[in-house]
């Protein structure tokens, strides 16, 4: 199933409210994205999501069941690559594939590991330590990692940020091409982007959220046929109406929060 139900969720760092009154639900194959400015909390959220941290008050639950810790159930893609810098990428791989299939062989672990390696066009990397590699290769060994384990749930907070623009297209429709193989067996996505085009790109729903505290300022549906091609997506009235949209909603919040607040001279100083 994968249902990821949120239901007013309340998070506090100290005694700031980071995030207030969080309620959507993900169905089972949705492929939502996470939309807002920086301090918005995509970034709690998502870890919420992974059970790395537990709300103050409200419940996440995926099919039923509280999530309360981390699990093989959600495979997680973080901005700072988490890979362990005294492995190579290929052992990286290897142990989380370890972790996730014990009774398998070995060697069946090292052709997955480096299978998914080439997919994401490292596949001359398997002998690399993390040290050896630049940061959008560690990112792309890191989304090669999430990808083998196979987990039913991603949860992915920013994974294309630091990769130049031809690689970072290539592994949208690579993320986009393993989320639909399966029609039946889709896996549920929460993907965090600050990009609009992204956003409407991969998702089939948009949740947007605004600051301080974060929260949930709309949940817009993407109903753009499948599969998205951008030089004709792009074109698009429906897109351009729905960027607009999400643009507008964006903007609304951010200029309230400026509204009495900073002001700018003339000659461009801010006082």
């Amino acid at each position: 199933m994968h249902e990821v139900v949120i239901d007013n969720v309340n998070y506090f760092y100290g005694s700031n409210c980071v995030l207030r009154d969080i309620t959507f639900t993900a169905e089972a194959g949705d492929f939502v994205c996470l939309l807002g400015p920086s301090g918005c909390g995509k970034s709690t959220l998502l870890r919420l999501l992974a059970g790395l941290a537990r709300p103050a008050s409200g419940a996440i639950t995926l099919d039923g069941a509280a999530i309360t810790r981390p699990g093989l159930d959600r495979g997680v893609v973080f901005q700072d690559y988490s890979l362990f810098p005294w492995m190579t990428a290929g052992q990286n791989i290897v142990l989380a594939l370890e972790q996730a299939f014990p009774g398998r062989k070995k060697a069946e672990h090292q052709e997955t590991a480096l299978g998914y390696l080439e997919m994401v066009g490292l596949g001359d990397s398997f002998g690399k330590l993390p040290g050896q590699m630049s940061g959008g290769m560690r990112q792309r060994a890191a989304i090669a990692r999430v990808f083998a384990i196979n987990s039913p749930v991603l949860l992915m907070d920013e994974p294309f940020g630091a990769l130049d623009a031809i690689t970072r297209a290539r592994l949208q429709d690579l993320l986009l091409q393993l989320w639909q193989q399966n029609a039946g067996q889709k896996k549920t996505v929460f993907f965090v982007t600050h990009d609009v085009e992204e956003a409407i790109l991969l998702a089939n729903r948009i949740v947007v959220l605004g600051l301080n505290p974060g929260s949930v300022k709309g949940v817009f549906e993407v109903d753009l046929p499948r599969p998205r091609v951008r030089q004709e997506l792009y074109l698009k009235e429906p897109f351009l109406v729905l960027r607009d949209k999400l643009v507008a909603v964006l903007h609304e919040n951010i200029l309230s929060e400026l509204d009495g607040g900073l002001t700018v001279r003339s000659s461009g100083e801010g006082i």
